[in-house]
């Protein structure tokens, strides 16, 4: 199978790298250094269970897409409507697009945009960028598929590439699993530039925790989500087996880069207003995060 990734950064890198492993043809859409560095050494994966430079495609230019088979959307989630007017010239009737996407409405933004369907999944790995060309892997590696036509297909090639996927009726209930987890940590990595299992040990932070799940669930409740599993005990979790990873929020604060924060407890915080739900705790979250972008904010070089 020929299969693009748009947006070739730890995620992409990632699913893209493991894919093109096992063989299939990969080409990653990337920023310039990334994709200069891609085609001169191949992509250094750096991972719990090997080390090895992966041959793989890679381009700035998103007419890479022609011909796939299936592209996996992995842009920042406020890149969508620019990747999605990218993409539109390079898409075949057939191809089947996959958003893997923090956030809980891209691939309805997605679909929206290209007027064609979209499968949400939910992403479950710790990744970074290490440098230019080079994956470094935490842990985890599944996902979670929306049901489609070609999910059942993209869930045995993955599987054979070593990413177990699973398929859900209920994905929505899942992305905002995620999206919680995410509420919780992401913005306190940021503001403090530590790891999830220190920021818990801060004195009163696991009421603070507690507070931003619990708004996070009024408002999934008010909006008529269905949670798939416990939500504290999904953020428990997360502290407990990750404990040295910081989050993709205070990795995009520290290098000067827009976060997604708008789209996660910004998103709360939005749905919240919307639906007469309070959202104190999220806002001062969202609210500092903004700032501290706005202070830090760098020219995007890389």
């Amino acid at each position: 199978m020929k299969i693009g990734v748009m947006g070739a950064g730890a995620v992409g890198c990632y699913y893209g790298g493991m894919l093109a492993r096992a063989g299939h043809e990969v080409v990653l859409i990337g920023r310039p250094a990334h994709v200069e560095a891609i085609e001169r050494d191949g992509l250094y994966m750096e991972t719990q269970r090997f080390r090895e430079h992966v041959r793989v495609a890679a381009s700035t230019d998103p007419a890479g897409l022609r011909g796939a088979e299936t592209v996996l959307c992995c842009v920042k989630s406020g890149d969508g409507a620019q990747a999605a007017a990218e993409m539109a010239p390079h898409l075949a009737a057939a191809t089947m697009l996959v958003s893997l996407q923090n956030g809980v409405d891209n691939a309805a933004r997605l679909q929206a945009a290209l007027a064609r369907p979209v499968v949400p999944a939910v992403v479950y790995v710790a990744t970074e960028m290490a440098g230019p060309g080079h994956l470094r892997h935490h842990g985890r590696g599944e996902l979670l598929l929306g049901a489609s036509p070609g999910s059942a297909r993209l869930q045995a090639i993955c599987a054979a590439a070593g990413v177990p996927v699973t398929i859900s009726d209920n994905v929505a209930g899942a992305l905002w699993d995620k999206l919680i987890v995410n509420c919780a940590y992401n913005g306190l990595s940021a503001i403090t530039q530590l790891p999830y299992g220190t920021i818990v040990q801060g004195a009163a932070v696991r009421t603070v925790l507690r507070d931003i799940v619990d708004e996070c669930v009024a408002v999934a409740r008010a909006d008529g989500i269905r949670l798939n599993a416990d939500p504290w005990q999904n953020v428990e979790a997360i502290a407990r087996t990750m404990p040295g990873q910081t989050s993709s929020t205070a990795q995009d604060l520290a290098r000067g880069r827009r976060s997604e924060i708008d789209y996660l407890n910004g998103h709360v915080v939005a749905r919240g207003e919307a639906l007469g739900v309070p959202t104190p705790v999220n806002r001062a979250i969202h609210a500092l995060v903004r700032l501290l972008e706005d202070a830090r904010r760098t020219p995007d070089t890389d």
